[in-house]
């Protein structure tokens, strides 16, 4: 899962994890958010831009539907820290670094969320709701003994974000059924041992048109692109520029507020990883794990984003289709070990 950060810092130093006036501060889970983000528009009214697409135009904004009273877990499985706090988190400072022994540990958190996100997918086509997807992941996890890790994390009400077409992340599952032609990115992040695991795909809904269909494409070739350039030694603003690159040559936005993270004992902790152009210090270090999520738009000026008021859902303010992949990867000496696969 993504944290927020103010477009304006991707050229400075890396901001601060908590301040006062005029700072970057901790507001709501997964979101580092700046001041100037307050203004945000509240519940299904955002603004949308003049340029609006014959897509678009075709298809009706999304709406939220009932969200249900969040589901229950079995005391035996362990829980972290965060749970029984409404209180977000601090991003830990600490890099999320691995001995032979932990990596194992690391491995079987990630190769279950990569499972689980697998058996979701499969559970996506018309007229199934994003609830229900959330009560099945929900059990595939507690089922596997562990425990699904957004379940409230600073409140958050559910055990999965489900992000519908303009929803560019943080979704809240709810009692809207999926229509043919949605676009959906489905966001799992389990707690085994431990160790987190974390990763998001986005799946097609029925029969989807061929420009969402391409948006969908480039974006996961964009995440790949970003892993490929990852080893131990590399500066980790050459992630951005490979995501950036290939975004750009086929006409999409890369949206900058919401990045990747350091992630493993921890849900999220540094390095901060930006998906734009950026000029951020810091090289990728042999045994640190991080998350790749890149966020793409069906355009360039699609990238800014709108809040409803449950404080979770984010959304392009033109309305315009938004689509995101996501693995968590492990550094080595020679590249990068894709740890959410089956």
């Amino acid at each position: 899962m993504a944290v927020r950060v103010p477009s304006m810092e991707l050229n400075r130093s890396p901001p601060p994890l908590s301040g006062g006036k005029g700072k970057t501060c901790l507001q709501k889970p997964f979101i580092v958010q700046a001041k100037r983000s307050g203004g945000l528009e509240k519940a299904n009214t955002r603004s949308r831009g003049p340029q609006v697409s014959e897509q678009l135009k075709k298809r009706a904004p999304l709406v939220r539907g009932t969200v249900s009273p969040a589901l229950t877990v079995p005391r035996h499985i362990p829980l972290p820290p965060y749970v029984g706090s409404k209180k977000m988190p601090e991003i830990a400072s600490e890099m999320q670094m691995h001995d032979k022994e932990t990596i194992v540990h690391m491995r079987a958190a990630c190769e279950l969320a990569a499972r689980v996100l697998e058996n979701a997918g499969k559970l996506v086509k018309p007229s199934v709701t994003t609830d229900e997807i959330d009560k099945a992941v929900h059990k595939m996890i507690i089922d596997a003994g562990a425990y699904p890790s957004p379940l409230g994390y600073g409140g958050f009400p559910k055990s999965v974000c489900t992000s519908v077409n303009e929803c560019m992340c943080h979704g809240i599952p709810d009692s809207r059924e999926l229509q043919d032609g949605d676009i959906i990115n489905i966001d799992v992040t389990v707690y085994l041992n431990g160790f987190h695991g974390d990763t998001s795909k986005t799946f097609l809904c029925g029969e989807v048109d061929e420009a969402s269909k391409r948006l969908v494409k480039v974006a996961e070739e964009c995440m790949l692109r970003g892993i490929a350039a990852c080893k131990h030694g590399v500066s980790f603003k050459k992630i951005g520029r490979r995501i950036s690159d290939h975004a750009e040559r086929h006409g999409f936005g890369v949206v900058e507020q919401f990045v990747g993270h350091g992630v493993g004992r921890a849900f999220h902790a540094q390095p901060i990883i930006y998906h734009q152009r950026n000029n951020m210090p810091g090289q990728m270090v042999e045994g640190q794990t991080f998350t790749i999520e890149p966020i793409l738009t069906m355009g360039k000026d699609s990238i800014e984003c709108d809040m409803w008021d449950d404080g979770w859902t984010a959304l392009t303010t033109d309305g315009s289709m938004a689509t995101q992949f996501e693995h968590t990867i492990l550094i080595t000496k020679t590249g990068a070990e894709i740890l959410t696969k089956c």
